[in-house]
């Protein structure tokens, strides 16, 4: 998409961004304020703490900073009054802590999504993107299968919407650089110790930074029609290959896998590709229900069978030097 058209996209709406004082919501609060011009951009948040650091961070008379949590229905009905886009990136995120408090984890990732849909139905916004991960794909811990579910529950969002203009779809993506939980902050405070902790030397993962993600989101509700979920092309790397190129020198100690930990990542199955698209930089993976209509998918390129996009197959590979600008 070209810039022009973009910004068309963005200047002068009111957005509302949930989960807003995370890692992923203060860099997309970074970009948009810089790149385009928005009425206003509603912090959507559980911690006033969090929102004053941003407060003072930004200082900037677009952003509006809301308390409130994606369980309260009420609360984001009023939050969404006059909101044209949404991106919803609030959730529960770390892997022992929804395995340990799994109700707590549905409440917020799947009942959170579902007050997400019908608030956005009744406020008429025009779309909504999800924050997906692909901990979604053959999920095998309960932070993955609360995200398919949220993901099934947008795409299903366009029929519950109808025929008003709401327009539900998802970005899913890997691995994020330096974002919090992520394995990179650990490795650089296990640097001191000279002890790396690797779980298994076959793992791989995808990685992307959070510039590239929050640019894609927006790219990706440029594009939207409804109904998709988009999959950036991104790079994979080894985990070892990963602990060399930031602690050469460091022992690296083989723990084993952990419970509901994967060897590899997949963002698209075997399945999925059946209805997907490639694009020059990314895949869409089109709803397979009657609402969406064929003419809308007449670009990309159709997959070959059997394809699968997953992180050990990867045409793509970060090198040592790649990952360390990336870092820095």
């Amino acid at each position: 998409m070209d810039d022009k058209k973009i910004s068309s996209i963005f200047d002068e709406k009111t957005i509302l961004l949930t989960g807003g004082t995370g890692s992923f919501g203060n860099k997309f609060t970074e970009i948009v304020l810089k790149e385009y011009n928005p009425e206003s951009l509603r912090i959507y948040s559980r911690g006033e703490y969090n929102q004053y650091l941003m407060d003072r961070k930004f200082n900037d008379k677009r952003l509006r900073f809301l308390i409130g949590d994606v369980r309260d229905k009420n609360r984001l009905q009023r939050a969404m009054n006059g909101v044209d886009l949404v991106v919803h990136a609030a959730a529960l995120k770390q892997v022992p802590a929804c395995e340990y408090n799994p109700i707590e984890a549905v409440r917020t990732n799947i009942e959170g999504t579902m007050n997400i849909i019908d608030t956005a139905i009744d406020n008429g916004v025009e779309k909504v993107m999800a924050i997906s991960t692909d901990k979604a794909v053959h999920p095998v811990n309960l932070y993955g299968a609360t995200k398919m579910v949220a993901e099934k529950l947008f795409v299903q969002g366009n029929a519950y919407s109808g025929k008003n203009k709401t327009k539900f779809s998802c970005t899913r993506y890997g691995n994020v650089i330096g974002s919090r939980g992520s394995v990179i902050p650990l490795f650089e405070k296990q640097k001191e110790t000279g002890v790396l902790t690797i779980t298994d030397e076959r793992m791989t993962r995808f990685w992307l930074t959070l510039d590239q993600g929050v640019h894609f989101v927006l790219n990706s509700i440029s594009l939207m029609h409804g109904g998709e979920i988009f999959v950036p092309k991104i790079p994979s790397m080894r985990i070892t290959d990963l602990a060399n190129a930031m602690a050469p020198e460091a022992k690296k100690e083989f723990t084993g896998i952990r419970p509901g930990e994967k060897l590899h990542e997949i963002m698209i199955t075997e399945d999925e590709s059946r209805h997907a698209k490639e694009f020059p930089d990314y895949f869409i993976i089109e709803p397979e229900f009657p609402f969406w209509k064929k003419e809308k998918s007449n670009l990309g390129k159709i997959l070959p069978a059997g394809f699968r996009y997953s992180s050990d197959i990867n045409e793509k590979w970060l090198s040592k030097e790649e990952l360390k600008k990336m870092i820095h």
